[in-house]
């Protein structure tokens, strides 16, 4: 019985435990579900290519066949050796045909499972978690700690180094999907072959099409009291095609990180201390900004802000069409209140 706890999952996926027969790999982040499924499986036999040792298996063909898994399970391997059955889940329900098996754990075989964005009281989760023979990985977003070694991992792998500027404005950019990530950063290592050093250029070049960059211009002008600088970024944006939800949600999360950080101001701290102990969350050239923001914005002003973004965030979900003018209307608000404050 266990739920692998983030801190300790790449260490259990190198070396799992041999008494987990069934171990359940689900999230948001299908591109990290799918990097620790593999993994977990080599680490499960000696050959991925070898047919006999690994079986793929698509949960929606054998939810009819509640007997199909464990038949595979219990195969006795033709020329010995270590077995797994990568089973992929998917709309239909497969309980019925996990339980056998962790029931009655096999010992010579194990069972990795991968699925999308279940709630961890759905019933697959609870099944596995509450199992002894059952583990459960949840994967979700990057931290920036974790950014950060993958960064590391693929530059150095790479044969480059990179300039910490460019590190950190990559770390922004980057974390959403774990498979993403990777092909950002190859495409990126490929781009700077040869230079032997990747710059703050080679990324705003290259990474994201630097839709972030835009995105953070946006809110900034905004959250400043900037309503000029918001008018030209926003005609920008929606020239270049900017998602109406994505910069409504992005809006919405700087206003909550920001209240967050106000609570700490009003104990006293500085608002510049505050915003330099976010590290990475709050890009180096944004900074200054940020803190200038933090002064002006008392937690009242946060409070209205806040509850103005929910709203519109809901209301250009509901009415698309007319989503660029909700948002648009919602950040002038911002920026004529954070104005009034200057």
């Amino acid at each position: 019985m266990a739920s692998i706890e983030r801190r300790a999952v790449d260490a259990f996926i190198k070396k799992p435990d041999a008494h987990f027969a069934v171990i359940l790999v689900y999230g948001p982040d299908t591109g990290l579900v799918s990097e620790r499924v593999r993994a977990l499986v080599a680490a499960s036999v000696d050959d991925v290519e070898d047919p006999f040792q690994l079986v793929r298996l698509d949960g929606d063909e054998i939810s009819g066949d509640p007997a199909r898994l464990a038949d595979e399970v219990f195969t006795i391997p033709l020329f010995g050796g270590r077995r797994a059955v990568r089973l992929r889940a998917g709309s239909r329900n497969i309980v019925p045909t996990v339980e056998p098996v962790l029931a009655n754990p096999p010992t010579a075989c194990r069972v990795v499972i991968e699925a999308g964005d279940l709630k961890k009281n759905h019933a697959l989760v609870s099944l596995v978690e509450k199992s002894r023979a059952g583990a459960v990985i949840a994967c979700f977003g990057d931290e920036s700690a974790n950014i950060g070694q993958i960064i590391a991992e693929e530059v150095a792998n790479a044969g480059l180094t990179i300039a910490p500027e460019a590190r950190e404005t990559l770390a922004g950019l980057l974390g959403g999907d774990r498979l993403a990530t990777r092909s950002e950063l190859r495409k990126l290592t490929l781009y700077a072959h040869g230079a032997g050093r990747i710059e703050l250029s080679d990324v705003e070049a290259v990474v994201g099409d630097a839709s972030a960059l835009a995105t953070d211009e946006i809110i900034d002008a905004a959250f400043s009291g900037r309503a000029d600088l918001l008018d030209l970024t926003l005609a920008k944006a929606w020239n270049e095609g900017v998602n109406t939800s994505q910069l409504a949600g992005t809006a919405l999360r700087h206003a909550l990180l920001l209240h967050r950080l106000r609570g700490e101001v009003e104990k006293g701290r500085p608002a510049a201390a505050v915003v330099d102990s976010m590290g990475m969350q709050v890009h180096f050239r944004r900074r200054a900004g940020v803190s200038a923001q933090l002064s002006a914005l008392t937690m009242a002003r946060l409070d209205r802000i806040v509850a103005d973004l929910s709203e519109a965030v809901l209301e250009a979900r509901r009415n698309a069409t007319l989503g660029q003018a909700i948002v648009a209307r919602a950040l002038m608000r911002i920026a004529l209140m954070a104005k009034a404050r200057r």
